[in-house]
């Protein structure tokens, strides 16, 4: 049976920080909806659990971002591949967070910033949600991946920089604001 609060509970906070990966799920009016998993240490919860935030790094796309600024609702969702079985779903608004904004160094300072890293995504939580989870296997963690840090490792920040910068819109035409400056280097 699932319940309903209106924060992240110290408890759902130490689930999530057990768990390898989370997943989230955005939408804007005539865009398609964006669900991307996302891995490594780039989780917090903030504020007693009425806020969280997440690192994110360049990659594919910025669709979040893009979706974030056109309707803000986003949700985050864990799950446990291990035991006890449990979903642990958070709804809420958010924004994107730049270098070159006011609240990026109190925000940055809850993460390491390493290379690859544009933005971090804050999220005012609204309501979270426990369900059962039954159906979900039972899976064992083999390793994180390193790719994504070997890719921004070898990456020249001035012409990561100019990609982000030219980058201004989403897959379906939706404005992004590039970082103005990438946090590192």
């Amino acid at each position: 049976m699932s319940e309903f609060f209106d924060h992240i509970t110290p408890e759902h906070a130490d689930f999530i920080a057990r768990q390898p990966v989370f997943f989230v799920a955005t939408a804007a009016p005539d865009a398609r909806i964006n669900l991307s998993p996302k891995g490594l240490d780039t989780f917090r919860v903030l504020d007693g659990g009425r806020a969280c935030a997440y690192l994110d790094y360049g990659g594919s796309g910025n669709e979040t971002h893009a979706h974030l600024a056109a309707d803000g609702r986003i949700t985050i969702m864990v799950c446990a591949f291990d035991q006890p079985a449990l979903i642990y779903r958070i709804y809420g608004h958010g924004h994107a967070v730049l270098p070159q904004d006011q609240a990026w160094t109190e925000l940055a300072s809850h993460f390491t910033i390493e290379r690859g890293v544009r933005q971090i995504f804050r999220i005012a939580v609204e309501s979270t949600q426990t369900s059962c989870g039954w159906a979900v296997p039972r899976m064992q963690l083999v390793a994180e991946r390193q790719t994504l840090r070997k890719y921004h490792v070898q990456d020249d920040p001035v012409e990561r920089l100019t990609k982000y910068q030219e980058r201004t819109v989403s897959i379906d035409g939706l404005p992004v604001r590039p970082p103005a400056f990438l946090p590192y280097d």
